[in-house]
């Protein structure tokens, strides 16, 4: 009995915790979607103090007490309750490990580096951003030496963000990735099929908002519980039952409102699907990034790219632009939303290229934390892997080196989750396929709903259970690797281009 009533406590504290970072987010989603001009000083300010107080409740002595008591008879836990014991005692080591000055250092130095980032980028002016990108670097560093990864600086910032990953785990399968990949982008290059660039234009922003809308929600999405804005960059935001997500909107680029929006309700149908009851603890958290991921790239590329989801949403893509669409023919459109050319943006990257946009950013990301390359070389580097891999070279840093908004608030280790989030997905996919062949045929249809409840069953349900690699085996009966990612991308695109 009194066991029940510490581990009840347990989950008491580990809610104010859960609680006071939603705060957080919602200040990061407001800074990013509301926040008036030059009112950035006030901001970094409420970060800082809220961080602190965030900071003072993680490393509370007596959830490190009810942490002990807990352990020392773990055999009176269920399997799932030593999850969550687990994952608070790996949260509180970080947390008594980082002095409470650092804490508040880093948070404002978060929102300073995003305003100095958006400002770097609107001028092209890396000169000035690197300043705050060597701080953050710095930051990170010392982060992880306070945490004892002093000389695996950047393993720690990867298995921040994937729990189980490390540099060299990835490099062996970015490395397999890369041999097969940029043949075949050579391959799909070198194709006299090439997609018409000039008939998607003059689409009204708002008719954008009011279409994505539409298919979003189709898909699964609760706006009853959620939202989607408009930021520079988009993201997804938010817990399971207040999710925050943005997109950006250009009349002659409708597709990019619409497929980075689809990503970010992926995000949001995973965050949603999570357990409701355990939000606050680790049977309710996300299993790491490269899953999210997995769910976002999964939505937008191996559902929303396909035929049968375009047999469905045409007409009413059509009726909602009828100007626009009136001589664009259905091949002409499906060959648009699966346009493979190599450009010099990441978020604008067809899904076939985007993981050469990654493995840039992981090669330049190690040597950065190897110390063989200088924050204030990072334009060269940028430009010369660029050359090397998309065959393409930036002509300001606006377009290079200063395109991401991830390394304003020092999240370095994120980019290659998105990469690993891409294969998890393939693999995920024809798993789905191999148990219910006819599901491409509910997408003409207009039905997701077998899709969304097998992920909440196979992935989402599993909460923070198992890291990627984990989740990936037990889920796909295989080991995380390249070879359905590579398969379903020569599936979908050689027959479009090389047939």
């Amino acid at each position: 009995m009194k066991f029940d009533a510490t581990y009840a406590e347990l989950n008491e504290h580990l809610n104010r915790i859960h609680q006071l970072g939603t705060i957080g987010k919602l200040l990061s989603w407001d800074e990013q979607v509301n926040l008036p001009e030059d009112s950035a000083d006030q901001r970094a300010a409420q970060h800082s103090v809220l961080a602190e107080t965030a900071h003072t409740a993680e490393m509370d002595p007596r959830l490190g007490e009810i942490l002990t008591g807990l352990e020392a008879d773990l055999a009176l836990l269920t399997d799932e309750q030593q999850v969550v014991v687990k994952e608070a005692r790996r949260d509180y080591d970080i947390a008594t490990k980082l002095p409470a000055e650092f804490v508040r250092e880093k948070a404002k130095q978060s929102s300073v580096g995003y305003h100095a980032w958006a400002k770097a980028r609107a001028e092209s002016d890396f000169a000035s951003y690197v300043p705050v990108l060597e701080k953050n670097l710095e930051l990170a560093q010392r982060e992880a030496a306070y945490l004892g990864w002093g000389d695996r600086a950047y393993d720690y910032m990867i298995d921040l963000h994937d729990p189980g990953m490390s540099a060299a785990v990835i490099s062996e399968l970015f490395g397999e990735l890369k041999k097969e990949l940029v043949p075949l982008v050579k391959q799909i290059t070198a194709s006299s099929v090439k997609p018409r660039t000039d008939i998607l234009r003059g689409f009204p922003c708002e008719a954008q908002s009011s279409f994505l809308h539409e298919v979003t929600e189709k898909l699964g999405f609760n706006y009853r519980r959620g939202r989607i804005d408009v930021s520079l960059h988009p993201f997804c935001s938010g817990t399971g039952s207040d999710i925050r997500m943005t997109t950006r909107f250009h009349e002659d680029e409708p597709l990019d409102s619409l497929f980075s929006s689809i990503h970010e309700t992926g995000h949001g149908l995973y965050e949603q699907g999570l357990p409701a009851e355990h939000h606050a603890n680790a049977l309710g958290r996300a299993a790491g990034m490269g899953v999210h991921e997995s769910q976002s790239r999964l939505w937008e590329n191996q559902v929303a790219r396909s035929r049968e989801f375009w047999r469905y949403f045409e007409p009413r893509f059509r009726q909602t632009f009828p100007e626009q669409t009136k001589s664009v023919s259905s091949d002409e459109l499906y060959l648009a939303i699966n346009t493979v050319a190599p450009t010099l943006i990441r978020v604008d990257a067809d899904e076939v290229t985007y993981n050469l946009h990654i493995i840039l950013r992981f090669e330049i990301e190690q040597r950065l934390f190897a110390g063989t390359l200088a924050v204030k070389d990072l334009p060269e580097a940028w430009n010369a892997l660029a050359g090397e891999l998309l065959g393409l070279t930036p002509s300001n840093d606006s377009e290079g080196v200063l395109q991401d908004v991830h390394w304003s608030d020092g999240a370095f280790g994120y980019f290659p989750s998105y990469c690993l989030g891409n294969m998890m997905a393939a693999q995920l996919w024809y798993s789905v396929l191999d148990q219910h062949p006819k599901l491409p045929n509910e997408f003409a249809t207009g039905d997701f709903t077998w899709l969304l409840s097998w992920l909440q069953k196979n992935v989402h349900v599993e909460g923070k259970r198992y890291d990627a690699l984990a989740l990936t085996e037990k889920v796909t009966g295989e080991k995380l690797s390249p070879v359905a990612l590579m398969r379903y991308l020569r599936e979908r695109y050689v027959p479009l281009y090389c047939s």
